[in-house]
């Protein structure tokens, strides 16, 4: 029974208690009490009356008045009977005939008075006229006849037989015949007038005694006694059964409060627990929104203890793909995950039907049905099983799960759609990480940017003026050693001018391949062949004491860039290795193929997922402190004499145009290892280094170009065209704007070029991006000077172009874009937190 059914049963359970409890009184137990004192008032009083009547007769009783008051009394006892009469007809007839039975007292009461009254005068003198006649002087036979008379007189007194009555009257006769004196005549007369009246009276009155005494009340009088008695019992029994009824009416009330109390408890104990949950919850977005971008996985490893301690589960795991693939697992001590768990987790997950918060609880695995679901969950020795994940197209995006390997516990699913704001917390929390990660790469980006053009504005200056200086310096220089003896010290002084001069020259060389753009073709070039040229311009470089170790290179190693610069990298490299191991020592250079599924951090940059090509140069030299390591890249920084500090920093520079990064690793005293990481992309078969560049080309997707500029807009049109591509222009930034409301889906990728002001390229970009959030922004600028990275990725701008636009260039950024957003859309959720990759 729920809560609400047994609150409103209450006050039902309430009105029939009041029912029953009005009901169990005995009502008419009072009324049956006040009869039975009326009915004993009743018996009594005629008991009384009796009495009195008797003594009357015996002539004991002075007056009548006892015998009014106890006619009264019955009187009165009646009126009570029927005053608390019921409506009951075969009772109210009961005492309709007990008082015609009274009321038949009552007049023979009165008879008896009026007889007995005269009786009682007769009786006087009739005792006084005999007494006078005895005590006369009269003779004696008239004496011994009024003795017989009295003694005959006083037998019919006591005995009013017919007999008795024969013999007064024959007594009477006898009186009369005897002779008398004129004196005692008058007596004789009386005594016999008298004596013939208490011979009709006596037996008249005792009549109405025996009467009176064997009057019907006494029957009705019982009669209505046990009427009452029945009445009385059955009335008794009527409330002894709602009393009864009453006690199990109140048993189940008490029940009813009991489990409604036990129900109340259990939702406030479930009320308690949900806002330990929410507090729970509360703090951990509180330390994940504080915490530092380091320190969030400490915190989500914490977050996933707390969050299993308090569903009962023996493991906990959160699984992210895409973007943020990563995996945190947590389990009690003494328990470990079976081989291939969690991993399966996000392919069991879509095989469930989950709630709408994206919830599955299975209390016990054993009451599933017989399958391959129920196999893999018991093969992981599961016994319970919770996890909540957002599924979008594609597949899971982010799955937060219990195991439970004991059975009975997480069973309390009330609480369990709170899961859903933890993992939005967590999900939160790695957005922001990713977010901020993106940001500080992309201020080093423009830094970096900036800083080139810098180095590259510096460079155009110089080199021309440097190079004529440099030019001169060599060409006299040379002009003069002609003119002198070889092996003189003229010669000698000569020769040592020209190398500084070349020196000079080489120094220039580099500075312009430091300053200068990535605005080269690039095609697709196996590493196998690239390796290969470049280990015998190696071979004739280095250090005749260096040797040289190249493992194999996988066919797999393609990857899309330049290959001078490339080989530059590679050369670059070894020459460090080799200085820094005094021109002698052993420099391997491997070159592998690695797939990524989930960021991984380098020591200078970090990579997303996907395949890249790894190459790696190893020495064994004096190796590099931390706090030197944490220079090497910069511009013009060196810690030998001689070196110019632009060897690490084009390197460096180089494997960033070609969108990869660097790895370094190294021990003071042991070696030093240098990795590049680049973009691996699939091509069966590389055009040769003599062959013509190969650009990637477009599938005749819809670009959507913008400029205010019509004839380079053109240009830029046709160029497009070349590629591939079906390129649409637009001047006027309205046109652009109701070009994309109208049909958002027609666009596969936008070109933002010159605008007028600048400031307006990044506001359009902000607009459009609303309008088709999922398609890449290329903004075309001529300067990467005043762009601040938060405005880049509020604008939703995916990467940065030159202006004016370069085929290589504009054919490589749309190719890359165009291959992430179809990937995106096959394995990333809608729902996730948006990444924004921004390419300088």
């Amino acid at each position: 029974m729920k809560a609400m059914p047994a609150a409103a049963a209450v006050p039902v359970l309430l009105v029939l208690l009041t029912w029953l409890s009005f009901r169990a009184i005995d009502t008419d137990a009072e009324r049956y009490d006040r009869k039975f004192k009326a009915l004993d008032r009743f018996t009594v009083v005629e008991i009384a009356l009796h009495r009195d009547v008797l003594s009357a007769r015996a002539g004991m009783l002075r007056n009548y008045d006892p015998l009014v008051w106890e006619v009264n009394a019955l009187r009165e006892a009646l009126d009570r009977l029927r005053d608390d009469g019921s409506r009951d007809a075969e009772e109210a007839a009961a005492i309709d005939r007990f008082a015609a039975a009274t009321t038949r007292q009552e007049e023979l009461t009165e008879q008896f008075k009026s007889d007995n009254a005269l009786l009682q005068n007769s009786l006087a003198h009739f005792r006084l006229f005999s007494a006078r006649l005895s005590e006369s002087d009269e003779n004696d036979a008239l004496a011994r006849a009024v003795s017989a008379l009295t003694a005959a007189m006083l037998q019919l007194t006591l005995d009013t037989s017919p007999a008795a009555a024969r013999e007064v009257t024959d007594r009477l006769s006898g009186l009369a015949a005897q002779p008398f004196s004129t004196g005692a005549g008058d007596s004789v007369q009386a005594l016999l007038a008298h004596g013939r009246l208490l011979h009709d009276l006596l037996p008249t009155t005792d009549g109405v005694l025996r009467a009176l005494l064997a009057a019907p009340s006494k029957q009705e009088l019982k009669a209505l006694r046990t009427m009452v008695r029945s009445r009385q019992a059955k009335s008794r029994a009527t409330a002894r059964e709602f009393r009864l009824s009453l006690s199990a009416a109140s048993l189940l009330l008490l029940g009813v409060l009991v489990h409604l109390g036990l129900q109340l408890r259990a939702r406030a104990r479930a009320l308690h627990r949900r806002a330990a949950f929410e507090h729970l919850i509360a703090g951990i977005s509180t330390r994940l929104i504080d915490a530092q971008p380091r320190e969030v996985d400490a915190h989500i490893d914490r977050a996933l203890a707390e969050l299993a301690e308090h569903v009962g589960a023996d493991r906990a795991y959160l699984i992210v793909s895409g973007d943020l693939a990563r995996m945190h697992t947590w389990c009690r001590e003494g328990i470990t995950f079976p081989l291939g768990w969690p991993d399966r987790v996000p392919t069991l997950v879509a095989r469930f039907d989950a709630t709408p918060e994206g919830i599955i609880h299975i209390q016990s695995v054993d009451r599933l049905l017989s399958g391959s679901d129920k196999d893999a969950l018991a093969a992981a020795g599961l016994r319970g099983w919770v996890c909540v994940s957002n599924l979008a197209k594609g597949g899971v995006n982010a799955v937060l799960g219990f195991d439970a390997l004991r059975p009975g516990i997480i069973t309390q699913s009330a609480e369990l759609g709170l899961l859903r704001m933890a993992l939005e917390a967590v999900a939160n929390a790695l957005g922001r990480e990713h977010l901020e990660q993106e940001r500080a790469r992309l201020e080093a980006n423009l830094q970096q940017a900036r800083r080139m053009e810098t180095v590259g504005a510096l460079a155009s200056g110089i080199a021309h003026n440097f190079n004529n200086i440099v030019g001169a310096i060599l060409g006299y220089t040379e002009m003069a050693e002609g003119q002198i003896a070889p092996g003189s010290r003229s010669a000698r002084s000569l020769g040592e001018i020209r190398r500084a001069g070349e020196r000079a020259r080489d120094l220039v060389d580099q500075i312009l391949a430091f300053g200068r753009r990535g605005d080269v073709q690039r095609r697709p070039i196996s590493m196998k062949g690239l390796v290969a040229e470049t280990s015998s311009l190696l071979h004739a470089s280095l250090p005749p004491r260096i040797e040289l170790d190249i493992r194999e290179v996988p066919d797999a190693a393609v990857i899309l860039g330049q290959p001078g610069q490339l080989q530059q990298v590679i050369v670059n490299l070894c020459n460090n290795a080799a200085q820094a191991m005094d021109q002698i020592g052993r420099i391997e250079i491997e070159t592998e193929v690695h797939q990524i599924t989930g960021t991984r951090s380098l020591t200078h940059g970090e990579l997303g997922p996907g395949r890249y090509v790894r190459i790696a140069v190893n020495d064994a030299g004096r190796g590099i402190d931390e706090v030197t390591l944490e220079h090497i890249f910069e511009p013009f920084f060196t810690t030998r004499l001689a070196g110019n500090g632009l060897g690490l920093a084009t390197v460096r520079e180089i494997v960033r145009e070609h969108s990869g990064t660097m790895n370094v690793w190294s021990t003071p005293g042991v070696g030093s290892r240098f990795e590049v990481w680049l973009p691996c992309i699939a091509a069966a078969a590389p055009a040769p280094r003599d062959s013509q560049s190969v650009l990637p080309f477009g599938r005749g997707e819809t670009v959507l170009m913008l400029d205010d500029a019509g004839g380079r807009l053109l240009a830029d049109e046709e160029m497009l065209a070349a590629l591939g591509y079906e390129p649409v222009g637009f001047t006027r930034p309205g046109d652009a704007l109701a070009a994309c409301r109208a049909t958002p889906k027609r666009f596969d990728a936008l070109v933002v070029g010159h605008l007028v002001p600048a400031a307006s390229a990044l506001d359009l970009a902000a607009e459009l991006h609303g309008i088709v959030p999922d398609v890449p922004i290329l903004l075309a600028t001529a300067s990467a000077d005043e762009i601040v990275a938060d405005a880049l990725l509020s604008a939703g701008v995916s990467e940065i172009v030159h202006l004016p636009l370069i085929s290589a260039e504009i054919a490589s950024a749309l190719a890359r874009w165009l291959q992430f957003q179809n990937l995106r859309s096959a394995s990333y959720v809608r729902n996730a937190i948006p990444t924004t990759e921004i390419m300088l």
